[in-house]
């Protein structure tokens, strides 16, 4: 009987861990109004009754004009009208109510130059840009919308300037306050939170008919170097694959078209995929991650991966680098050795630097070592032809026999 209390208070303890408090979500809540009125987006931060309330048509108007910049000269005729007049706000109907969190999504995506979505799927295309970091409900707490508007101080706009530095310029905050908030190099978290949604999982298939019949005959991960659909794996994760799909983090699912680059001996493949998902649904654009030149790595140098282990669920993990140029003898590259955890289905992830640049590809493990993680460098890819025309998978695979 002991034992058995025993389990079920570890099980409570786990089940109670899982689940984030209250007082946790409050806290991220005036964290994100602290940074707000540091740079005078807000006169005050709310208490917590407060922040946990409804967010009014009408307040999130008010903040969103805030956000923008605005002078006082240009909000002459009243923050509602000057936000209809830009095209931010479509909606003009009882402004006393709930904000939904689309359209606002819809006002901030509009504000910030982007277009190709409805207030029906903004939240879910702010989601897959990576403009937030989660998803909210429908409609949005004060909290909310505090948060939200944090994430995307450092979100850029469509000509590659953020909201940070834009308020900089137009000298509602200082560039020293901008540079203290938002230092160059990233924490975990704000690697999770800019960067994980260009991560994906892919799903291989070995014939026609698994694809069909949704049969996976293998994974990996990947993630896009490009907004137009351009991404990285390893070689071995499309090896044999006559069909592959990309899941990103939001659930869409995108075929892979074309393979523009592979080289079996530096386990690299460059994939096209496509901007139409199996459901036929259109995007615009991918959020990507900026590939670093010169990686210039050296032994301890933090380090994160990005993936999807186990085709379980969008991960991130922290480590150093262990070493460089190390020669590993079925790769024609030396590759970075680093102790950030991975797992099978992480072939084909993204080693990232502490300023959110790829440095690396993930690729393996040591089995019989501890920590002994290893990565292959992007060197032979850098040289290829982003442009090419490529194969479909099912001719690299014919390609490859051919050559064997």
């Amino acid at each position: 009987m002991k034992k058995r209390l025993v389990s079920l208070l570890c099980a409570l303890i786990l089940l109670l861990g899982a689940v984030p408090s209250a007082a946790a979500l409050e806290g991220e809540s005036r964290q994100a109004a602290e940074i707000l009125a540091s740079l005078h987006l807000i006169d005050t931060v709310p208490s917590e009754e407060i922040l946990n309330s409804p967010v009014s048509r009408l307040q999130a108007v008010k903040l969103l004009v805030r956000f923008s910049g605005a002078s006082q000269e240009e909000l002459a005729s009243g923050a509602q009208d000057y936000a209809v007049e830009q095209g931010w706000v479509t909606v003009t109907g009882n402004q006393d109510n709930p904000i939904p969190t689309g359209e606002f999504c819809a006002s901030l995506l509009r504000l910030l130059g982007y277009d190709g979505f409805t207030d029906q799927n903004a939240a879910l295309f702010a989601r897959r840009a990576a403009l937030t970091a989660r998803d909210y409900d429908e409609t949005l707490t004060l909290g909310d919308l505090y948060q939200l508007l944090r994430d995307a101080l450092v979100f850029p706009d469509r000509d590659g300037v953020t909201a940070a530095q834009r308020l900089a310029e137009k000298g509602v905050c200082s560039q020293a306050q901008i540079q203290d908030l938002f230092p160059e190099t990233f924490t975990a978290r704000q690697i999770a939170d800019r960067h994980m949604a260009a991560a994906f999982q892919l799903d291989v298939y070995y014939s026609e008919k698994a694809y069909k019949n949704g049969i996976q005959s293998n994974g990996g991960s990947g993630f896009f170097v490009s907004a137009d659909g351009l991404a990285v794996t390893n070689y071995h994760t499309i090896e044999e694959a006559v069909r592959a799909t990309a899941t990103l983090i939001t659930g869409e699912t995108f075929p892979v078209d074309r393979v523009l680059f592979y080289d079996p001996d530096a386990d690299l493949a460059l994939l096209r995929i496509s901007k139409t998902s199996t459901k036929q649904t259109e995007v615009p654009f991918f959020s990507y991650l900026e590939i670093a030149e010169n990686p210039a790595l050296r032994r301890g140098d933090r380090i994160y991966t990005l993936g999807v282990p186990l085709g379980i669920t969008p991960a991130i993990s922290q480590g150093i680098v262990s070493a460089t140029n190390h020669m590993v003898r079925q790769y024609t590259f030396p590759c970075v050795v680093n102790t950030a955890d991975i797992s099978h289905g992480s072939s084909g992830g993204a080693l990232l630097n502490v300023y959110g640049h790829v440095v690396g590809v993930t690729s393996g493990a040591y089995e019989a070592g501890n920590n002994l993680y290893i990565s292959v460098p992007l060197t032979p890819l850098l040289e290829a032809d982003w442009t090419a025309e490529g194969f479909t998978l099912a001719e690299v695979v014919a390609q490859t026999r051919e050559e064997a």
